[in-house]
Parts: structure tokens; C-alpha cells; sequence
């Protein structure tokens, strides 16, 4: 090739218009095309680079002009834009002033390889730092930016960033390939073996193709368990439920597919952990969007039935450690408190503050670790809350006696909530497999009974009505044949609904039939449009089973009915990992429409609706009525 080989930034600027007539005949998208080539950083973590005249406007009419990275062979490019500011005259940034990227390399193509007149780009980019990626990734050691101005002038400054050039074999997957597949793995558990490893979606941290799928199957032995770990995993961007999503990983807790579903990842997730509840686990990732993302990177740890003495995550501090400074251990205290509870040992049980029911001691501190396996969540349910006030003017806990509670939110411990006085607290649900609890009883008084919670491990997210389904981690089916009248609440209703959870429920009615839907409590956190850009969680409705065709529903709304266009019903509850709210409760009944048409309400009852009766009063009468007809 023909290109210039640039050493700093500064040449890049110097060389930059000696080059714009030099063709790099042969390799080149188009005979019009000149080259910058970069082939080392000098000794230095990362090279720069950037647009002509930069941070000046850069000049208009640049035909084509190409930033190509070349490593070495067992190499792969990575580039980061520390500046972006391209002149969006397109939407589709194809025409005007734009960037197109080149990761492929050409080589499946009729031409030679590099890039050339047969080379594919995989994206184009303008406008300015927020519409630019994180980084890009070269497929192998090539990465060619291929650089165009209109005719056009602008203000726009253009763009500067920093390469480099890092071995791919740092993103090699430790299981097994299995023969004649491109991405199929296994993981054995073996004596003598590492426990642990990595796995990485296909040409991670590049883009994974399209039309793929691939399968990782982890086979522990007969008592040991899976720890699966989503360190980062970006497909696409936004918060879509993932019934929508035409790229998705789906955890099953056993050896097949027709396994319950652990887990389904469509969107950009950072720290997403998942534990076995048996010795096998399957990982699917199927990839069929147009718009391939960068993919996952994952760990995996075989571990022993009992997680409480093998998990690293899972603090275990002795009574005099809790309160160490604090004056000395509260030796009557010491059974109950600081504890870890595992799903191996018990499914339920009660915790209490030390000497529970009579008053704790001053200057006790506790910690609680709640582990789960599979599908289950950690739910609190409190039974008793007495704990000590300094003041009553005081609207915080952070003076007081307070229990706290902590989630783990993106790979990392994060306080939930605080619970001080004497007001009886909502039950609590975790957004995974794990949850703790600290108690600090600085002061005490003979009124101050401290706590007692009583903690499950649940597979149903605390919905007791509708059928679960085993193929969605939280799913249920109302069908009118089963129950025509009845009621869905969120998940852990009227406690706290729990983060990071999507949860689907499909009602299906006879083929003349609607369901009908009365909200009676609705509290979703989020602003209108209830997006992901408001960090917002959503209610949505679809009459679409596989896919979204309403706008969303999220706030404080006080009366929210809802009826199907056909005789079937999509509702998708999705939150984040942000706010929290006490979710929503909702009246449901299937009718005929012969049996709303013809109903005809008594004269007192259809005039007072409309002024005096409520709203509920209305439905639970024609609930009541239409089921006396039939």
C-alpha cells in the first residue's frame, strides 16, 4: 500500500494535504481515495491521530480520504474518539459529511485482501460526541476510517482520537470448541483444573456477526454449582423488553434449551450475575439483527453447594469486626448476628436483631448476606420494626438507628433503602441472587424491640396469580377458560418492586372475547415518554405477543384502564437499576362483546357513574354482573 506512515499528530496534520493526491492504487475503495497509514505507537501506550486543520473546521469537498490501522497479525485495533464533531447533514450518515468504518478487512470478498472497491464498511458515523461509539474494534489486524466533506461549509471542528493495537489473544474463550461449529464451547469441571475462565462472544471486543448462534454448556460436578458472571455485555441500546429483541442471550439452568430460563440479556448490561441451581448450565446467544452490537464478556466459577464459605463477594466479618471501635461485641448477640443465609441450606427463615423481642444493646452493628440459586429472588417480608429515634424532627436515617439495605448494581454493593422508627417497612425483593443487610443500633432504649423479618427464596417473584412459565425468567399466563375474572399485580406487590427485572403477563381469551384491565394502584417510577434517556421503568401494552406497538405508561396514575383489540393481551413491566416504586395492581375480566353491548345498567346506577359512583365501584358491579349472567 501506498499510504503515508504517520508517526505523531502533529506529521498527521503536516502530511495531511501533501497526501490528497497520492492513491493507494489497488487497495483503495476508489481510485480517489489517498491514505494515512499507521503501523506502531512509537513506544507509547496509545498514537493519535485526527481530521485536517483540527481543532480548526476541517476543509469541505474531501473526496476521500482514509485512516488505515494495521497491526500485527495475533493484533487487533482499537480506536477512541477523545473528540467528535462531524456536520450531520443526513440522518443516516451516508451522504454529506461523515465516517464510514471498515472492519471486516475485505477478505470475503472478490478482490484482494485489505481494503478495496469490494470491502463492506460496518457502520457510518456524524454529528457529535454523543452519537460516536465508545470505541471500535477491528474483526482482525486492519481498521480503515474512511473520512468525506460535502460541499458544504460548516463550523464543524471534526475529530481526534487515540489507537492502539492489543492481542487478540487476550479475548480467547477457555472451554472447548466443540468440532465443526464456529462458537459452540463446553466447560467441564476437572480435578486438577482451573475452576474458573472466561468466555467472550464472537470477535469480542468487535462486533459479533449476524445469523449466528452459539451455544456454552458448563457441566459441574455432582455438588458443585455455576457462577456466571456478564462483566459487560452491550447488543443494543435502549431498554426494549427482550421479546422484541432479534439479538439475546438467554441462561438455562440445566443441560438443554428446554430447561427453565435463568436469565434473557438483549440490552447494555454491566455486572449480571447468575447462579445454578444444578450442576449443568447452557448459555445461548443468538444473533440475528442487522445491527450487530460489540457482545459479552463473561466469567465462570464452579463452586461447592454451599456458596456461603466459596463466594469472595459475600462479606462474612465476625460480630467483634461489625462493631470493631464501637465499643466491645455483644456477646449475647453473637449467633444471630452477621450471618450468611444460603437457599442450599434453608428456602425460609426468620432474622432478628440480637436479644429480639427485648431491646438491643447500644452500639451493635449487624450484617446479613441473603444467597439465592436459579430462579429465585430473595424476598423480605418484616413482621416487626421497633428501632430507636434520637429526634423526631430528624426526616433521615443516617443519625439514627437504621437497617439497611443493599443490592448488587452493576457488579457492585449499593444501598437500596434505609428503615429507621417504627413504622412498619413494605417487603423488600432482590434484584438477583444476592442482598444483605446491615443493622447499626447505636443507641438503645427499654422500647426499642429492634426487628424481626421473615426471608424466602421465591421462583415467583411474590405474583400468586396466572401461570409462571418455564421458557421467560418471569412470566405468567391468564387464560379465560382457566379464571375470567381475576387479578395481576407486579412483582413483590405492594412491597417494593424490584430493579433490573422484566416481567411479562399474556392473557388469552376465547375468540370472541377482551380482556378488560382496571388499574387500582399504579406507581412506576419515570417521567413521560417513560424512556430509557428519563431512566424511566415502564408499563407497556401489546396486542402482539412478540412484539410492541403502544406507548408506555409510567408515573403516579390514578385510574388507567386498558382493553384489548383482539382476544389476546400483552403487558411488559420493565425496570432499571435506578428508583423504586410499590408497582401496580390490576382488576381483570375477559367479556364478550355481545355482553357489553347489550348490558343495560339500571337508570340510578348509569347516571351516578358518570357523576358520583367511582370508578371502581363501576367495575366491580359489572364484574359481579357479568358473572351472574353466565
Amino acid at each position: 500500500m501506498a499510504c503515508k506512515t504517520m508517526k505523531t499528530s502533529t506529521t498527521l496534520i503536516l502530511l495531511l494535504h501533501l497526501s490528497l493526491h497520492t492513491v493507494d492504487e489497488g487497495h483503495a475503495v476508489n481510485p480517489s481515495c489517498s491514505c494515512l497509514r499507521f503501523t506502531s505507537t512509537y513506544g507509547k501506550e496509545r498514537g493519535t491521530f485526527s481530521s485536517p486543520d483540527y481543532p480548526r473546521p476541517y476543509p469541505p469537498r474531501i473526496d476521500c480520504l482514509l485512516y488505515t490501522f494495521l497491526a500485527a497479525p495475533h493484533e487487533i485495533v482499537e480506536i477512541v474518539f477523545t473528540d467528535f464533531d462531524i456536520y450531520k447533514e443526513h440522518l443516516e450518515c451516508t451522504r454529506g459529511d461523515h465516517l464510514k468504518v471498515y472492519s471486516e478487512g475485505g477478505t470475503h470478498g472478490p478482490g484482494p485482501p485489505g481494503v478495496n472497491e469490494y470491502s463492506a464498511w460496518s457502520r457510518a458515523i456524524c454529528g457529535n460526541r454523543v452519537d460516536a461509539p465508545p470505541a471500535l474494534y477491528s474483526h482482525g489486524p486492519l481498521l480503515v476510517l474512511e473520512f468525506h466533506t460535502g460541499s458544504k461549509i460548516s463550523n464543524a471542528t471534526g475529530f481526534v482520537g487515540t489507537y492502539r493495537f492489543i492481542d487478540r489473544r487476550n479475548f480467547e474463550t477457555d472451554g472447548v470448541q466443540v468440532p465443526e461449529t464456529w462458537c459452540d464451547y463446553v466447560f467441564h469441571s476437572q480435578p486438577n483444573r482451573p475452576a474458573h475462565g472466561r468466555l467472550y462472544s464472537p470477535r469480542y471486543p468487535s462486533s459479533y456477526p449476524s445469523n449466528i448462534r452459539c451455544n456454552y454448556h458448563f457441566n459441574a460436578r455432582q455438588h458443585e454449582r455455576i457462577k456466571l458472571v456478564f462483566e459487560e455485555s452491550f447488543l443494543q441500546k435502549g431498554d426494549e423488553s427482550c421479546l422484541n429483541r432479534a439479538d439475546i442471550i438467554k441462561v438455562f439452568d440445566g443441560r438443554l434449551a428446554t430447561a427453565p430460563v435463568l436469565a434473557m440479556i438483549c440490552n447494555e448490561v454491566i455486572g449480571y450475575e447468575v447462579l445454578s441451581s444444578g450442576p449443568d448450565l447452557l448459555v445461548q446467544f443468538t444473533a440475528n439483527s442487522n445491527t450487530p452490537g460489540q457482545g459479552f464478556k463473561a466469567s465462570y466459577q464452579f463452586q461447592m453447594d454451599d456458596s456461603s464459605s466459596t463466594d469472595p463477594d459475600i462479606r462474612k466479618s465476625s460480630t467483634t469486626e461489625a462493631i470493631s471501635g464501637l465499643g466491645p461485641a455483644v456477646s449475647a448477640a453473637t449467633s444471630s448476628c452477621d450471618q450468611v443465609f444460603s437457599s442450599d441450606k434453608s428456602k425460609s427463615g426468620k432474622v432478628t436483631s440480637p436479644l429480639y423481642p427485648k431491646p438491643y444493646l447500644p452500639k451493635t452493628q449487624c450484617h446479613y448476606d441473603f444467597l439465592a440459586r436459579g430462579r429465585e429472588r430473595v424476598r423480605l417480608v418484616f413482621e416487626d420494626f421497633s428501632l430507636q429515634r434520637v429526634t423526631e424532627n430528624i426526616i433521615d436515617c443516617e443519625s439514627m438507628d437504621s437497617l439497611d439495605i443493599f443490592l448488587y448494581v452493576d457488579g457492585r454493593l449499593e444501598k437500596m433503602i434505609s428503615f429507621c422508627g417504627s413504622e412498619l417497612p413494605k417487603p423488600i425483593m432482590s434484584n438477583g441472587p444476592k442482598l444483605s443487610i446491615e443493622f447499626r443500633g447505636m443507641f438503645s432504649s427499654r422500647h426499642s424491640r429492634g426487628f424481626k423479618i421473615a426471608y424466602s427464596y421465591v421462583e415467583d417473584y411474590g405474583i400468586t396469580t396466572g401461570n409462571q412459565l418455564l421458557e421467560f425468567p418471569c412470566a405468567f399466563v391468564y387464560n379465560s377458560s382457566e379464571r375470567p375474572r381475576g387479578v395481576m399485580t407486579s412483582p413483590n406487590y405492594p412491597g417494593l418492586y424490584p430493579r433490573d427485572t422484566e416481567c411479562n403477563y399474556f392473557f388469552y381469551g376465547h375468540e370472541n372475547e377482551k380482556v378488560h384491565l382496571h388499574f387500582t394502584h399504579f406507581d412506576v417510577e419515570g417521567v413521560l415518554p417513560c424512556e430509557a434517556v428519563s431512566a424511566s421503568d415502564y408499563v407497556q401494552f401489546s396486542s402482539q405477543m412478540l412484539d410492541s406497538d403502544s406507548n408506555r405508561h409510567c408515573g403516579l396514575l390514578r385510574d388507567l384502564r386498558v382493553t384489548s383489540e383482539k382476544n389476546s393481551l400483552r403487558v411488559t413491566f420493565r425496570s432499571n437499576d435506578r428508583l423504586d416504586g410499590t408497582g401496580f395492581k390490576a382488576d381483570y375480566i375477559f367479556l364478550r362483546d355481545s355482553e357489553m353491548h347489550s348490558m343495560t345498567m339500571p337508570d340510578s346506577v348509569e347516571s351516578s357513574s358518570t357523576h358520583h359512583v367511582p370508578a371502581l365501584v363501576f367495575l366491580t358491579f359489572l364484574f359481579d354482573l357479568v358473572l351472574a349472567i353466565r
